[in-house]
């Protein structure tokens, strides 16, 4: 069985919209596209370099694929081994490929993924994709969070968290922080959600 693990970059309210540049996702009117780029550095491009190294395969969202395949299969050099990796997408529509090793997922969604985890095979990496990380957490799909938390609020936009996620506990893998202030954490799914009392 391969793990999901979902890696985003975040804002400390919780968004996830339009990170990395100004066209990339104003859906809803969102004004802050590119919001990360005045933190990115060297310390950041290193993290993403060992987090973007292969093996591993896509699950994406309709959009955020839309994305990728607008800009990846043109700069293959800047990502190794992105090409040949599968990608599995998501969507209600009847989609055709242009970017090789793209796969629909239809029917059944949660039992499509389910099946893509059972496989031998890469981890799933899930990049953005709001609306199929809320499909994620409500099934309680998701083994690990990579989280890049900004210093910065942007007071509306799609969010990692939304109404309907499940209840769990993460157990904190490796911490780290940039000179700039963003927080790097991994976590694993770690059971259910305690409660106690203080004596």
């Amino acid at each position: 069985m391969r793990k999901i693990i979902v890696l985003t970059f975040l804002s400390m309210d919780g968004v996830l919209q339009g990170p990395g540049g100004p066209d990339e996702d104003s859906s809803g009117n969102f004004k802050y596209c590119g919001w990360i780029v005045p933190y990115f550095d060297n310390f950041l491009g290193e993290i993403m370099g060992n987090q973007m190294k292969q093996p591993f395969n896509l699950l994406l969202g309709r959009t955020t694929y839309d994305i990728f395949a607008g800009h990846w299969p043109r700069n293959a050099e800047e990502w190794p081994g992105i090409n040949e990796s599968a990608k599995y997408v998501v969507s209600k529509q009847d989609l055709k490929f242009d970017w090789e090793n793209s796969f629909q997922l239809k029917g059944n969604i949660v039992e499509e993924i389910e099946k893509l985890k059972a496989e031998d095979g890469p981890n799933l990496y899930v990049y953005g994709s709001s609306q199929l990380t809320q499909t994620l957490f409500q099934n309680d799909l998701v083994d690990e969070l990579w989280l890049k938390t900004f210093p910065i609020t942007l007071g509306a936009g799609k969010k990692l968290f939304g109404k309907g996620t499940l209840p769990a506990r993460y157990e904190l893998m490796e911490t780290k922080v940039s000179a700039k202030g963003v927080i790097v954490t991994r976590y694993k799914r770690a059971g259910e959600v305690k409660t106690g009392t203080f004596s």
